[in-house]
């Protein structure tokens, strides 16, 4: 099975990295694992704006990295072949362009991200996933 797990570094997406880690774990065929950390353009366009695009470019870099370390490392301890994307963009577009274009089976996310202000003004990432999908989601608290 090919999993597609969005990961922001918070402890729901955490939370869904290791509940596929234990799936992938249980499942009788060898699994893999895509981590992707997606930069949103509302985020970029700010960070290029109040630090200049090389500055901003280099610091989000970092922080997906950071975002994904983590992850990284449970993967790592539960044997599970993994590799990381990191894009840019409407974050919800992303990670389903992402999943259609590597032929996913499976996305999975945590149910709250970091963005929780945001969530409320613009309705979660999850939610959205959920809705453009063309692929199972599974949402992992």
């Amino acid at each position: 099975m090919k999993l597609l797990i969005a990961s922001d570094g918070s402890e729901s997406a955490l939370n869904a990295v290791r509940f596929a880690a234990d799936f992938l774990g249980k499942c009788s065929e060898p699994g893999s694992v895509t981590l992707i950390s997606v930069n949103d353009d509302a985020a970029q366009h700010f960070a290029r704006r109040s630090v200049g695009q090389n500055a901003a470019d280099d610091y989000l870099r970092a922080q997906n990295e950071h975002d994904l370390a983590e992850a990284r490392a449970l993967l790592d301890s539960a044997g599970i072949p993994h590799e990381a994307l990191i894009r840019n963009g409407h974050v919800a577009s992303e990670i389903v362009a992402a999943a259609d274009e590597g032929k996913f089976d499976m996305i999975v996310l945590g149910s709250k991200g970091r963005a929780v202000f945001t969530d409320l003004l613009v309705g979660s990432v999850a939610t959205r996933v959920s809705e453009m999908a063309t692929v199972p989601v599974l949402l992992v608290r």
